[in-house]
This record gives C-alpha cells, structure tokens and sequence, in this order.
C-alpha cells in the first residue's frame, strides 16, 4: 500500500472515495455528452451551418485533451482537489456562456475554449487518477471501473433530461441549469484530496521527476501503442456524441429518439464499464482493448447497412454501450501496470490526449463532410477503419512493469 493509499483514513474510506468519484464523473461527464442534442436548435437560433457547431466542439475535444497532461500532472504534483474545482468553474461558466452565445467566435470560446479546458480538470480521468491513489491495489480495477461507469450513467441520466427540459423551457434554461449542477463537484471533490508530490515521494530513496516519466514512457513501445490505439476511442464517441442526433433526424426520426438512444448507451455502458474492470483483474487487458475496437467496428457496418428505424437504432445504443467507455479501465490499469501510480493521472493524460486528438477530428469531420456531401457516410466508414486498425495495434502490447534500476521510483 502506498503512502498515498495510507492516508485515505478517517472519513475517507475506500468506499466513501470511489462514491464521490464516481458521482464527480457522472455530473461532469453528463452534460458534455448531451451537447449533441443542443446542436440543432442553436444552430437555428443562429442560422448557422452545422460545420460551425463541430467547430467549436471539435476545439472542445482537442482542449480537453491538451489541457489533460498538464492538469494531470499538477495534481500529480500539488493534489488534485484544486484541479478538480478549476476546472468545474470553468465547465460551469463555458455552458452558462454558451446558452447566450450568439457569434461563432462566443461558441467557440465558451463550447471550445472554457468547456475544453474546464473538463480536462474535473473530468473522469482527474478522477481516476484519484482513486488509483487513493484506494489499496485490490480495489483498483474495479474502481476504475465504476468511475467510467459514473460517467455512462451521467450520459444516461442528462441525455433524457436535457431533452425533457428543453420541451418543457427552452435550450438556453436547459445549458443555465447544467451549469448549476456542474458546481456540485466543489465540495465532492474534497473527498479524492490527493497529497503534494512532497508527501508521496518521502518513502522512495530517489524519487522520478515528471520529465524522467515521461521519457521512460515514450521510450516504452507497448506504451506508445496504447496511446495509438486511444485515438480510434475518441474519434468515434466524439463523433456518435455530436452527430448521432443529428444524423438520426435526417433519416426520419425525432430528436427523442436521439435522446434515448445517447441515453441506452450511457446506461449499457455501465455494465460495459464494470465488467471490463473486473475482467481486467483476471485476463490479458489487451486482449480486452482488441476485442471492444472490433465489435465496435462490426457494429457501425451493420448500423449503416441496416434500414434505419427506433428498434434498430436502440439496439445499436446498446451494442455501443457495451463497449462505449470500457476501454478506460483496460487502458489506465495497463498504464498503472507498466508505471505505477506516481505519474498515472499525467501519463493517462497523454494517452487521453491521443483520445482527444481522435475525438476532434471525428467532430470537425463530421460537420465539414456532410456540410459538403449531405451525408456522414464517409465518416462511418473512417469509423470502421480505424476500429478494426486499433484492435491490431493493442495486440503487441506487453503487460509488465517497465524495467527499471535498483532503488528508482515505482
């Protein structure tokens, strides 16, 4: 057990920890999922093209993942509890903007700019990098996770509810209440404290700095492929996210139907989230990644090709759900394993960076290719390709710490 999992005494149980994680990652995961919803009544508020909307979640996508090494790494250093609250200020100050954005230019600095960065501090990776701290080795997996199932279950929850509220108000109440909501984490943050670099260092006789990290994880082969791999991830959620409302009303259903189905995926996602946590403690965690890229990728071709209607499209969501975010759990104990939990939140940051990477171009794609072609069939397609390239490139991964001299910083 380390120092960091030591001190988590008192008022702070394991239990207690990973609930309060878990529930930080459904309220910042949830509205971020349901902006996709949003996308047609303000584009019509603005007469806007939708290439304008991807725009600006695209730099969402991209920010987020950017800012992710960095506010990793300063909670890896100082804790993570100021992180969590800069960024939920952020988040909640980039939806209350966005509800009276009227420029693209006030889109892309409040959906973009403040949203972006506002979720690389208090999203579910902050979170688990948290609990990989905090809690003792036998609860780790698990509790990675439950923390990426938090997260579906937040999907679950505000997809519907956004919808509700927006027949009920308008879509600017809706954006003014979940920025309400998003400031809940202040005080469940208190509960994922994590201490000062300082703290955890005092037991190892040479500590690693952050640069020394970083270069073993670059150098290490089954780490860059990991990171490869992430990218698929990104590109097709954010994609879905964004543009599967959408795309669903072009062929003829409602935005409700847009709405369950982001919502069944969040749902099904919980047991796709859970049981690859669990798993990940009795099995290869690269045979895991492998599979979810195929299926994923055999479930979008038979999406596409089958006649579109409510059923097909629900059972789709659920397929997809199964498979949604259970690439997190695999992918952060895979990093935990080769690393440690020094440097885990930074170095699960540039892998979701890559995640991110993947996720602006399915969003920005997205809108410039059916902005040009009426169609979003080229990016299924991209879809495909990359999700059976990435169940190749996690098969090489070796699953063992790195090796390092005697008396170095696990």
């Amino acid at each position: 057990m380390t120092s960091a999992t030591a001190s988590a005494t008192g008022w702070r149980t394991p239990a207690v920890i990973v609930i309060c994680g878990c529930l930080i990652a459904m309220i910042s995961f949830g509205p971020r999922s349901s902006l996709g919803q949003f996308q047609l009544p303000l584009l019509s508020s603005n007469n806007w093209g939708r290439d304008v909307f991807s725009f600006a979640l695209a730099i969402q996508n991209l920010l987020w993942g950017v800012g992710q090494p960095l506010a990793g790494g300063i909670a890896d250093r100082f804790g993570s509890v100021r992180v969590i609250c800069a960024g939920a200020i952020l988040y909640a100050a980039g939806l209350a903007m966005m509800a009276y954005a009227t420029t693209p230019a006030a889109l892309q600095l409040s959906a973009g700019v403040l949203i972006g960065f506002g979720l690389s501090g208090c999203s579910f990776n902050l979170v688990i990098g948290a609990l990989g701290k905090l809690v003792p080795e036998a609860w780790r997996s698990l509790a990675f996770g439950a923390g990426t199932a938090a997260g579906s279950f937040g999907q679950f929850l505000f997809s519907p509810l956004a919808q509700a509220l927006m027949d009920t108000s308008d879509w600017q109440t809706a954006m003014l209440i979940f920025a309400g909501i998003i400031l809940l984490v202040l005080p469940l943050s208190l509960a994922l404290a994590t201490p000062a670099t300082s703290a955890a260092a005092a037991t190892t006789i040479v500590p690693q700095s952050y640069k020394q990290a970083l270069s073993e994880a670059f150098g290490h082969r089954s780490y860059v492929l990991l990171v490869l791999g992430f990218f698929t991830c990104g590109f097709q959620l954010a994609f879905v996210t964004v543009h599967l409302p959408a795309y669903l009303i072009d062929r003829g259903m409602s935005a409700h139907i847009g709405g369950w189905t982001l919502g069944v995926i969040g749902l099904f996602n919980i047991f796709g989230s859970l049981t690859s946590g669990y798993l990940g403690n009795h099995m290869p965690r690269r045979y895991i990644l492998s599979f979810i890229y195929f299926m994923r990728a055999a479930s979008i071709v038979v999406f596409i090709l089958l006649p579109a209607s409510p059923v097909t499209t629900l059972i789709f969501g659920a397929v997809t759900g199964l498979l949604w975010l259970s690439t997190v759990p695999p992918t952060s104990g895979l990093v935990a394993v080769m690393f440690g939990t020094r440097w885990l939140t930074m170095l699960f940051g540039f892998a979701f960076f890559s995640h991110q990477v993947g996720g602006f171009l399915g969003v920005l794609l997205g809108g410039i290719v059916f902005e040009r072609t009426g169609s979003y069939d080229l990016v299924w397609w991209l879809s495909v390709f990359f999700g059976v390239a990435s169940a190749v490139i996690n098969l090489p991964i070796v699953e063992k710490p790195v090796a390092r001299a005697a008396g170095a910083a696990a």
